[in-house]
């Protein structure tokens, strides 16, 4: 014969199995998700940091050609000041 609060003791153990496995599917299954979403935004943060790099380069680039037209620019305003200045006409003094 079984003792009632033997039956008791069983059921919630059987219970508290149940639930102990269900809360360890679920946090594995949680931890799956947490996984993915981690290497996600890793690699979204992988894509940006390689678009600045590239921005940063291209600033840079373009810093070196700004520079370069602003020379070519005044050495252009020098020869068309050579070119078409006044000059001093023969005879007026």
């Amino acid at each position: 014969m079984e003792n009632p609060e033997q039956g008791k003791a069983e059921k919630i153990f059987r219970d508290l199995g149940k639930r102990l496995d269900q809360f360890a599917a679920e946090a594995q299954e949680a931890g799956s998700r947490m996984e993915a979403d981690f290497r996600s935004k890793f690699e979204e943060l992988k894509a940006s940091a390689e678009r600045l790099k590239k921005e940063t380069e291209n600033k840079e680039r373009w810093k070196e050609v700004e520079a370069a037209l602003k020379k070519a620019g005044e050495e252009l305003e020098r020869a068309a000041k050579a070119a078409f200045g006044k000059r001093e006409e023969p005879g007026k003094q």
